[in-house]
């Protein structure tokens, strides 16, 4: 049934193009829902420990201690983490919070996820995640949409963990194995079904963008085949798009996916066919290489995925979707971690580029090695940022500061912080926009006046309106 499905779409999908490949505001203002869909357990403790997690910030590394979703998944089992992990993101994430991001004038979300939430990519018995979180995602999507903000759905947490020893990894451990082949497909089957459900499930349609991959290790050096990785990513996401009739102005799709036979000629073969459905294998010729691959792979993935959601025909929403309930048919933005993130400067992710396309910078200063811990030194490193303008001169636009915080390591005083969110917001704005880390922090924790934003706001480091300062001469006195 599912193979006749998707060769219906081949055959009779009217080509739709999409709009400009400029973003959907004229500015991103936004926040990340951090903790929501991949629970980091400093941002709440002690939901943590109540969820039956531990805290081991003593030792300082989360490796020593059940401070991972996948090891409290492994440490009470599957049963119980489906449970507690439901309670979570029932309470995390709420109506309540929606109308705090519209009222802030915020536009934008970006949702941190993890591969386990395409529950058919784990391999149960030596990975631990917990279940049900694609139902989450749809109620969280519905909420924004009725809200009119945008999303970016950011892959955070990579098959095999990208980053060592990270709580956002979703396995805190040393043992980083996504730069791997069979974790690179997973990753792709993984892109695949998101931009599938993306298109055809209407509460989607608010999501602009795919993020590729979360702060992949600095060193370029302990990453092969990353930059093969992004330059699949962008085919799978566009051969995907193509199959649902929906392409993007300026790719050629006959040399990109190594497609045998026009749109439209394929279309009348198949009409005059007399309604037979197509063989798999002329999927994999007409949608060739490693893009058709990952395409006869996903079938039978999207079908289970598809029902979870509730999609009774999601083939049909996506291609008249314009009659079965207004589903997203603009190509979405491939997001991509600047050029700069690496050290050790490896691929150009702007060669990866076909169609619409995002980039993403992240800047802490807490964690030390940009500026020296003092208000003076912050204020200069910030007031003199040439990110925006190495990245401009690497073809990485449009880009946006996709994480950020007021945090400092040191003992920074209140009129500091409004100060210095102030000074970010400045220059992070010559940029297409920002997406604050985080929308919230548990009440009471030590970190909430420098990583949530409403609590931020109600201080007075930000302001209503995302989109003026508290002291537009903010940086004045700090350039050089």
């Amino acid at each position: 049934m599912w193979t006749s499905l998707v060769f219906f779409a081949l055959a009779t999908a009217v080509r739709v193009n999409s709009g400009s490949s400029g973003l959907p505001v004229d500015k991103v203002y936004g926040v990340n829902l951090g903790s929501w869909l991949v629970l980091e357990p400093w941002m709440l403790p002690n939901e943590w420990v109540s969820m039956g997690g531990d805290t081991c910030f003593e030792t300082g590394s989360c490796a020593d201690c059940a401070a991972s979703e996948f090891d409290l998944v492994k440490k009470i089992g599957q049963t119980k983490a489906d449970q507690v992990f439901q309670n979570h993101w029932e309470t995390w994430f709420t109506q309540s919070d929606v109308n705090n991001i519209a009222n802030a004038g915020l536009n934008t979300v970006r949702i941190p996820m993890g591969y386990w939430i395409i529950e058919d990519l784990v391999n149960r018995t030596t990975e631990f995640y917990p279940r049900g979180g694609i139902k989450q995602l749809k109620r969280g999507l519905q909420q924004l949409k009725n809200a009119r903000i945008n999303v970016l759905l950011d892959f955070h947490a990579m098959p095999g963990v990208s980053s060592s020893l990270q709580m956002f990894a979703g396995h805190c451990t040393s043992d980083v194995e996504f730069y791997t082949p069979p974790n690179y497909f997973r990753a792709l089957q993984w892109a695949a079904v998101t931009t599938f459900i993306s298109h055809v499930d209407p509460a989607f349609s608010t999501v602009f963008g795919i993020e590729a991959v979360n702060e992949p290790l600095m060193d370029s050096t302990q990453t092969p085949g990353y930059g093969d990785y992004l330059t699949d990513f962008t085919l799978v996401v566009r051969a995907m798009e193509f199959v649902l009739g929906i392409t993007c102005p300026n790719v050629e799709y006959a040399s990109l996916l190594k497609v045998s036979t026009p749109a439209n000629s394929r279309r009348s073969n198949a009409t005059a066919s007399s309604g037979s459905s197509l063989s798999l294998s002329s999927l994999a010729s007409n949608v060739g290489g490693r893009a058709g691959q990952i395409l006869l792979s996903v079938i039978p993935i999207i079908a289970d995925v598809s029902i979870e959601l509730g999609v009774p025909n999601p083939l049909a929403s996506a291609l008249f979707g314009g009659l079965l309930g207004g589903v997203n048919r603009q190509c979405l933005h491939t997001t991509f971690m600047d050029v700069l993130w690496q050290n050790v400067q490896g691929f150009n992710p702007a060669n990866a580029v076909q169609g619409p396309a995002m980039f993403d910078d992240h800047l802490y200063y807490n964690f030390g090695g940009v500026a020296d811990p003092n208000p003076t030194a912050y204020m200069t490193s910030i007031c003199n940022l040439p990110r925006v303008q190495n990245d401009t001169s690497l073809g990485n636009i449009p880009m946006v500061f996709g994480e950020w915080s007021i945090a400092t390591n040191f003992n920074a005083t209140d009129q500091f912080l409004t100060q210095w969110a102030d000074a970010q917001k400045l220059m992070y704005s010559q940029s297409s926009g920002w997406i604050f880390w985080s929308f919230k922090i548990e009440n009471g924790n030590s970190d909430q006046r420098e990583w949530d934003y409403f609590t931020a706001l109600e201080a007075g480091h930000f302001t209503k309106n995302p989109a003026v300062l508290n002291d537009p001469h903010v940086c004045d006195s700090f350039r050089t």
